[in-house]
């Protein structure tokens, strides 16, 4: 399935759940669709360079509805320093 049509099977999903396609929330999906990010940071400042309007509320409410939804999940990734593999940890 291209990106394109993952976009729109996510939007038509929502909008069956009586949410509004904004051009935010879009512009927001197309990202979170199209890249790997570590936090909801990181998601906003990628929007902002795109649209200026964009606020870091809406970002974390885009992302806490998408989880909702469990149309995406978190992944937490740890991995130990090279000073302690070699040590033997």
């Amino acid at each position: 399935m291209s990106q394109e049509e993952k976009l729109e099977k996510v939007i038509s999903q929502l909008k069956d759940r009586g949410y509004r396609i904004t051009g935010q929330r879009r512009l927001l999906l197309r990202l979170i669709l199209g890249s790997e990010y570590s936090s909801c940071k990181e998601i906003y400042f990628a929007a902002k360079q795109v649209d200026k309007r964009v606020g870091i509320a809406t970002v974390y409410r885009t992302v806490q509805l998408l989880e909702d939804m469990e149309l995406i999940r978190k992944k937490w990734s740890y991995e130990l320093g090279e000073s302690f593999k070699r040590e033997g940890l």
